[in-house]
């Protein structure tokens, strides 16, 4: 791509001329659009193919080989069900939503801090039932801070790990778990 464009400022921008002329399309159809100029398939291509040159633009050259964040996907059954979750339970925020059209599966992204989820309604994508692990600082807090919401679905615990760590396990409607931890050393590298 050569330049790393903002995509998601050109689908406002073109939504909003658009909307000058009284043509309506939404955020998602306007993404589309802008993946469909750069060569790309569908806006989840494009976002993917941003992502890598934006880490490989901030990673020194060492190696052809190169990772970026894993961003688990998990399967969803229910929109609602699972923002209350994600969203309204866990903090989490939306960062985008697509669909390929009116009365289709989504698929979305969710974030808090440093950490990303997709969310999927498509059959093929994931398994009910995964387990995400997530390394972190501020188990306590976040522990204090989701026991407070009194969500009526769960109330997690706080427990001593055997991997030298406190964990707190939470699980979505739809059998996804997230083992949230910190290591008890505040100097370890892992979280």
């Amino acid at each position: 791509m050569g330049q790393i464009p903002d995509a998601k400022a050109m689908a406002r921008a073109l939504r909003n001329a658009l909307g000058d002329k009284q043509v309506t399309l939404s955020h998602s159809e306007c993404l589309e659009i802008v993946a469909k100029q750069f060569g790309a398939e569908n806006w989840n291509v494009l976002a993917a193919r941003i992502e890598a040159e934006q880490s490989a633009a901030t990673q020194p050259e060492k190696s052809a080989v190169r990772f970026s964040d894993a961003i688990p996907i998990l399967r969803i059954f229910d929109v609602e069900k699972a923002k209350e979750f994600y969203v309204g339970f866990l903090g989490f925020t939306i960062d985008w939503e697509h669909r390929f059209g009116d009365d289709f599966p989504l698929y979305a992204q969710v974030s808090r801090a440093d950490i990303k989820l997709h969310l999927s309604e498509h059959h093929g994508d994931a398994s009910p039932g995964s387990t995400v692990f997530v390394w972190m600082r501020g188990i306590a807090d976040y522990h204090r801070e989701l026991t407070a919401k009194k969500y009526r679905y769960y109330r997690p615990g706080l427990e001593d790990a055997a991997w030298d760590a406190k964990m707190m396990q939470v699980a979505d409607p739809f059998g996804n778990r997230l083992r949230f931890s910190e290591p008890n050393a505040a100097d370890d590298p892992r979280a």
